[in-house]
C-alpha cells in the first residue's frame, strides 16, 4: 500500500508538473494561467473589456498651458504695484505696473520681464528717459534705473 501511495503521489506530481509547465510558458509569453483565448480586446472571463482602437486613444486630458513671463520658468504675469526712489535726486514715484506674457507696462515705461525673472526696459515723461533694469522672483522684484538727468535710483514691485 505505501507503494501505491508513493506511485500515485508521484503521478499526481507528474501530472501537475506537465500540466503547468505550459502555463508557466503561456504566462511568459503574456497569457495567463487558466485563459485560453489571448484576444487584444480584453479577458475571458467578461471583465472589464477595451479594443485596440480604446487603447491607441491618445489622452484627450492635457495640462492647461501656462503662459509664463517670457516662455519658461516664472509666470510674473499680473498686476504690480511699483515705486520708485532716486538715490541721487529727490525723485519719489509709485505707479502700477501690468505684465503680461513677458511684457510690462505701466506710465511711461515698458519693459520685458524674462522666464528667468530678469527685467529690463524704458522709462520716458516731462522730457527725460530712463533705463530700468533689475530681477523679479516670486511675487516681488527690485533693481535699479538710470535717467537721463544724472539722477539713479532704485524700484520695488509687489504682486497685488
Amino acid at each position: 500500500m505505501h507503494r501505491s501511495w508513493l506511485i500515485g503521489c508521484f503521478a499526481a506530481f507528474l501530472a501537475l508538473h506537465l500540466h503547468a509547465t505550459p502555463a508557466l510558458a503561456q504566462g511568459a509569453t503574456g497569457g495567463s494561467i487558466g485563459k485560453q483565448d489571448k484576444s487584444l480586446s480584453g479577458d475571458q472571463g467578461g471583465g472589464s473589456r477595451s479594443t485596440t482602437r480604446e487603447r491607441e486613444r491618445p489622452s484627450r486630458e492635457r495640462a492647461p498651458a501656462k503662459r509664463s513671463g517670457g516662455g519658461g520658468g516664472g509666470n510674473f504675469d499680473g498686476t504690480w504695484s511699483s515705486a520708485s526712489a532716486g538715490q541721487t535726486c529727490s525723485d519719489r514715484t509709485t505707479d502700477v505696473v501690468t505684465i503680461s506674457g513677458g511684457q510690462m507696462s505701466g506710465t511711461g515705461f515698458s519693459g520685458r520681464v524674462s522666464s528667468s525673472g530678469s527685467v529690463s526696459g524704458m522709462w520716458a515723461g516731462s522730457g527725460i528717459s530712463a533705463s530700468v533694469s533689475g530681477r523679479m522672483s516670486g511675487r516681488s522684484g527690485s533693481g535699479t534705473f538710470r535717467r537721463s538727468d544724472g539722477c539713479v535710483g532704485t524700484w520695488t514691485l509687489s504682486k497685488q
